[in-house]
């Protein structure tokens, strides 16, 4: 594949992550059937859009979800501050929200828009991640729900990406420094 070649070394293998997808969709699935009704899953576009396709399938609820797109990025460093790109088309007002994030590295992102949903009228906001990255933590949140902790390491894949590219990759990898460093 074109991407071996740029690969330091694989985080979680594609097989890892289905079987952690199945495992926290029951769990989830447990969280939210005594009202699912109430429940809005929320996806982070554009890196948690695998992790959400993967597991809304394995959570046994009639489930209604919806997208934002929030940017704190630029290459690989952090801006320290995000833009809402595009906010909800479904109204938030007494519902349980239930964010899906790829990453959860500085923190920024998370906390500014769980602020956000908080403020629209959620009832509650709870995360849950793929991937959790304590070590570059700038603000003190964590997600509810974390698929894997890994270190302090720029990866790719399974919608993580270098500059819109990568995200394609069916695993988690390390991006090799000199991809992204000139």
């Amino acid at each position: 594949m074109y991407e071996a070649s740029l690969i330091d070394e694989v985080l979680v293998s594609e097989e890892e992550i289905l079987n952690k997808c199945r495992e926290l969709g029951a769990v989830l699935t447990k969280e939210y059937e005594k009202e699912p009704e109430n429940l809005l899953v929320v996806g982070l576009l554009r890196g948690a859009v695998p992790f959400m396709s993967e597991l809304v399938k394995r959570i046994d609820l009639p489930i209604i979800y919806d997208f934002m797109a929030a940017s704190s990025y630029s290459g690989t460093e952090s801006l320290g501050d995000i833009k809402i790109l595009l906010d909800l088309h479904s109204s938030i007002v007494g519902k349980d929200v239930l964010l899906v994030e790829d990453i959860v590295d500085t923190g920024i992102t998370v906390l500014r828009v769980k602020e956000l949903l908080y403020n629209k009228g959620a009832r509650s906001v709870k995360v849950v991640a793929l991937l959790d990255k304590p070590e570059r933590r700038e603000v003190d949140v964590k997600a509810d729900w974390v698929g894997f902790t890994i270190p302090n390491k720029f990866v790719v894949g399974f919608g993580l990406d270098y500059d819109q590219l990568y995200r394609n990759i069916p695993y988690i990898a390390v991006l090799k420094p000199e991809v992204y460093t000139h």
